[in-house]
């Protein structure tokens, strides 16, 4: 079976991983293996919650994700998806410990208070609002998610041979135009 390319998008909790990830495997006409998705199905199970989002799995995922047999068994799904077909994969350490051989490695980085902004926004959009976010809010976001990012630290890692992308000042299009770029000249 010919080698399959592994494109591993790593960044802290609200950063555009998963997103972006997306797109960038639509683009590209790879799968993309979303280990959130994995690790909010384990939790939910572990809950007995049949929602994903739930605030209850949103509370509790950290915690199950940082279990040494969960974060296995979730390891193990991603590598039998990789084997199969070329993958975007994103996650906190995917290109540091799941993947440390992916042919292309990205750490996605914002300003808390952009993330924080970016997530606000999403969650309207799905409820079908065009409302904006008050600075409050943005700014209660920005608090909580610089206290996951902390409870997330010991799982949040850069592989050394990834390619930093500050996304502070980017649209959406233009970072996965940035990663598609780069995807393509891998691969060639």
């Amino acid at each position: 079976m010919p080698s399959r390319i592994v494109i591993a998008i790593d960044g802290p909790a609200a950063s555009g991983k998963s997103s972006t990830a997306a797109l960038v495997a639509q683009a590209l006409g790879y799968r993309h293996a979303d280990s959130g998705v994995l690790y909010r199905a384990e939790t939910a199970r572990r809950l007995g919650i049949s929602d994903i989002r739930s605030p209850q799995v949103t509370a509790e995922v950290s915690r199950i994700a940082q279990l040494p047999e969960v974060r296995a068994q979730v390891d193990a799904e991603l590598h039998r998806i990789a084997q199969l077909e070329d993958v975007v994969v994103d996650g906190r350490d995917m290109g540091a410990v799941v993947f440390p051989h992916a042919q292309l490695k990205i750490f996605l980085v914002a300003d808390p208070e952009v993330r924080a902004r970016r997530r606000l926004l999403q969650r309207l959009q799905k409820r079908g609002s065009t409302a904006t976010p008050t600075p409050s809010e943005i700014l209660a976001e920005a608090e909580l998610l610089i206290a996951r990012d902390a409870r997330d630290v010991a799982h949040t890692i850069q592989a050394p041979d990834a390619v930093l992308l500050d996304t502070t000042n980017l649209t959406q299009e233009e970072q996965v135009q940035q990663i598609v770029a780069m995807a393509r000249a891998v691969a060639q």
